[in-house]
């Protein structure tokens, strides 16, 4: 059986062709391309649906301040009725929650237009130690939810400052 052999010596690798102008411009653009895919390939979760902003359901923007007798929480939820609103409180959790569902059937001279959307959203927010989850109030009025959370005087009463020395 016969061998062949090979040179192991390091060959010069065959010269480049000179790059254009315009390739030298792209290349980097072609490169960070390629990493903001690989960045969204490797997300780790997924996400909203293109459908959720078709239908206009979106997660509601929510503010929250505080006064020295209660927090409130306000949600800007257009569109809605409140009997598709659904607020409820299970341990230390508030979960605002909605579904919107709308239908047109069109039907004219010479074309019938039907579409049909529907969408939900759930919010979860933390309530403080000092909230009395049992005395919320909820009103929905104009497209905005108002949550008003009363403190509880007892957590109150039990916040106690610490000197710093």
């Amino acid at each position: 059986m016969a061998r062949e052999l090979t040179d192991t010596k390091a060959r010069p690798a065959a010269a480049a062709a000179p790059r254009s102008f315009t390739d030298q411009l792209i290349e980097p653009l072609s490169r960070l391309r390629g990493e903001v895919d690989r960045l969204f390939d490797d997300f780790p979760f997924r996400l909203p649906s293109p459908f959720a902003a078709a239908s206009g359901i979106t997660l509601p923007a929510l503010e929250m301040t505080e006064t020295t007798k209660a927090y409130k929480i306000t949600a800007e939820i257009p569109g809605m009725d409140a009997g598709n609103l659904e607020v409820s409180v299970e341990d230390d959790m508030l979960r605002i929650a909605g579904e919107k569902k709308s239908e047109r059937d069109e039907d004219e001279k010479g074309y019938r237009i039907s579409e049909r959307s529907y969408g939900s959203f759930e919010r979860l927010v933390r309530l403080p130690a000092a909230a009395d989850a049992n005395r919320i109030k909820a009103k929905y009025r104009q497209g905005v939810l108002t949550l008003t959370i009363p403190k509880d005087g007892e957590a109150r009463d039990r916040v106690r400052r610490i000197a710093v020395e």
